[in-house]
């Protein structure tokens, strides 16, 4: 198992994977065989943050959304873009965008 989601069932209380619902277990899987595929490098990182997008565009398409669901879709997709913003920034302005994201998780936004 990879050493963040360990960190992140621990946190939750969670001693074993095998404690998750079905739909627990799915998300967990595939973010492990994300985490487990070799080396990270920017390109996966690119192409699964571009997958989250077109996921995110796909949901909007649905009118019977409830207002709080196209809330959390907005912010995840601005989350998602700015990530693909930084890896594609020239090294000033990613710079930039690295300190306004680290600023974004410490507030806890």
């Amino acid at each position: 198992m990879h050493i963040l989601l360990e960190k992140l069932l621990l946190k939750r209380g969670i001693k074993d994977k095998d404690e998750l619902s079905k739909e627990e277990r799915g998300w967990f899987d595939s973010r492990e065989k994300i985490l487990s595929g070799g080396e990270m490098t920017l390109e996966k990182v690119t192409k699964f943050c571009e997958v989250q997008l077109s996921k995110i565009e796909a949901q909007w398409k649905n009118l019977d959304n409830p207002p709080l669901h196209n809330e959390r879709l907005i912010i995840a997709h601005n989350v998602y873009s700015t990530l693909v913003k930084v890896i594609n920034a020239p090294d000033p302005e990613r710079s930039s965008l690295e300190e306004y994201l680290t600023t974004l998780i410490k507030n806890g936004a």
